[in-house]
């Protein structure tokens, strides 16, 4: 291990700590069981309790937009979205949304999701494949480039340093090519950010959208500043992120074939696209909703199959329910407990979500723009279908993605009408009840709400690394990251890189601490990866 910050040795120079592991969003920590060269075991383990779900109780209904939005600092948009939804279903507004309401929703929600799907590829996952030590002997013209060799000059190499050494492949032009897009990323995020506050006021926590619709009027100016950026930002994705992925993808063959989850996948669809059904769950998506088991069909999305287990999370037994009838008890000091995750399940199974498992669901029911992509992608690969499944299937499924979404949002700009009502009237029920579905950037996202007296009488969330990140169910079956990580071979105990590039491909939105552990249960290394 060298440049990886502070470690120890034991009296037999077995055990290396490294402690904790960052490049994901929030706090997580995952023990990894290797004996003989292959994890043999694992546990994702959520280290800190959330309790949205009882900040929310006696509020007034309105309030659940903007505070589940403080869930996250990178996907709130998705937050307020599912939230709205919940609402305008418990208050009867669902088939009564204006279409420039929903057109302006999608947009807000499609900007977020370029945000976060760039943030995730070049500035979390990228390090652990481009070498940003190959800029040493740099010697261009570029402000930038010339500015990171300064910093690996003076040893000044945060934020690309500690790191674990030994597996990078690109060559020095391609690590160069990759170091550049990383720094354009920057200031695309940024972009993405300001086309989300033309409609939305401001970011990360948005005030645009509502019960009933949004809050901003639709203005030419403002659909010209938006389709502006938006040009900038699909040039990006086309130019330079798709790019970078298949490049990673050409030196890093092998990370096709670790890395698989459950193979069980679920979406619950994305960006609505007609005003007119009153079942939110069987509208129309940009993206299609499903449950695909990976090798038969793709069956509809039934809310009354998603069930939350806790025997192995450190909540009150009382907790295990559907969401609609769930409560959230902590109780710290339970035994057999080793996350403060729950462990949603479908169908009495677990199921991944995010950018894979929407393409999977959208290949498998034959979406024509998503099957037509993913088969390019993987004819340009030279992979086949079941490859997807992996590290980089995960990489390349949020890429490609990216460019859905930016085609989809440059049709709907065109389709808002100035001038036009975006939002509704509303008025609160005594009692009420809905659901909110839709899809974050990392996955599935639900929101379950229930009105009594014109307050919030329960409020529960399940939210995509809840899916994927869970532990262990009551009938003792992994999570899909456990599964992910259980058969994978390690090269080398001082340096599992494997082990991290499994755990971002999901885009946890936690914090980790990877601790090694051999079968008997000796440790022989807790790793602090940045």
């Amino acid at each position: 291990m060298h440049g990886s910050g502070p470690h120890t040795h034991d009296e037999k120079g077995n055990a290396i700590v490294i402690d904790p592991i960052t490049r994901i969003e929030g706090h997580m920590k995952v023990e990894a069981i290797v004996d003989g060269g292959t994890v043999k075991d694992a546990r994702c383990c959520g280290t800190l309790f959330r309790g949205f779900e009882q900040i929310l109780p006696g509020r007034d209904p309105l309030d659940a937009v903007r505070l589940t939005q403080r869930i996250c600092g990178v996907c709130p948009t998705a937050h307020a979205t599912a939230s709205a939804f919940s609402l305008d279903e418990a208050l009867a507004l669902v088939d009564k949304i204006p279409p420039n309401a929903r057109i302006v929703r999608n947009l807000m929600l499609g900007a977020n999701f370029l945000q976060s799907h760039i943030l995730h590829f070049f500035t979390l996952a990228a390090l652990d494949y481009v070498d940003v030590t190959a800029l040493g002997d740099y010697e261009g013209t570029e402000t930038q480039l010339k500015a990171v060799r300064a910093f690996i000059d003076r040893g000044e190499l945060g934020p690309f340093f500690p790191r674990y050494e030994g597996d990078y492949r690109c060559g020095k032009q391609e690590n160069l090519a990759l170091v550049r897009n990383y720094l354009k990323a920057l200031h695309i995020r940024r972009v993405t950010h300001e086309m989300l506050c033309v409609f939305g006021g401001k970011m990360p926590h948005n005030i645009g959208i509502v019960p009933g619709g949004v809050t901003c009027n639709v203005a030419a100016d403002s659909i010209a500043t938006f389709a502006g950026k938006l040009t900038d930002v699909a040039a990006f994705v086309e130019d330079v992120y798709i790019p970078s992925v298949l490049m990673v993808a050409g030196r890093y063959g092998d990370n096709f074939e670790i890395g698989a989850g459950c193979g069980r996948f679920l979406s619950y669809g994305v960006f609505n696209l007609d005003d007119t059904c009153d079942d939110a769950t069987k509208r129309g998506r940009l993206i299609p909703a499903g449950l695909f088991d990976g090798a038969g069909k793709v069956n509809p999305v039934e809310t009354a199959k998603i069930t939350e287990h806790v025997k192995h999370s450190r909540y009150d037994d009382s907790c295990a329910a559907a969401p609609c009838e769930g409560s959230t008890i902590p109780d710290p000091e339970k035994t057999d407990a080793y996350s403060w995750i729950k462990a949603p399940r479908y169908d009495a199974a677990p199921a991944e979500v995010g950018p894979l498992a929407r393409a999977m669901v959208g290949y498998a029911s034959g979406d024509p723009t998503i099957k037509a992509d993913v088969e390019a992608a993987l004819s340009t690969a030279k992979l086949s279908p079941d490859k997807l499944n992996s590290i980089l299937g995960r990489h390349l499924a949020r890429a490609l993605e990216a460019r859905w979404i930016c085609n989809a949002m440059a049709q709907w700009i065109e389709q808002l009408k100035p001038g036009e009502p975006a939002a509704v009237e509303l008025t609160i029920p005594d009692e009420a009840e809905g659901v909110g579905m839709t899809g974050a950037p990392r996955g599935a996202l639900g929101h379950w709400i229930q009105i009594k007296d014109k307050k919030i009488e329960r409020y529960q969330m399940v939210v995509p690394t809840t899916w994927n990140a869970s532990p262990r169910d009551a009938q003792g079956t992994p999570g899909p990251v456990e599964q992910a990580l259980i058969g994978t071979p390690v090269r080398d105990r001082d340096n599992p890189f494997e082990i991290v590039r499994i755990v971002r491909s999901f885009d946890p939105c936690l914090a980790c601490a990877v601790h090694v552990l051999t079968a008997r249960g000796k440790t022989v290394g807790e790793y602090r990866i940045v």
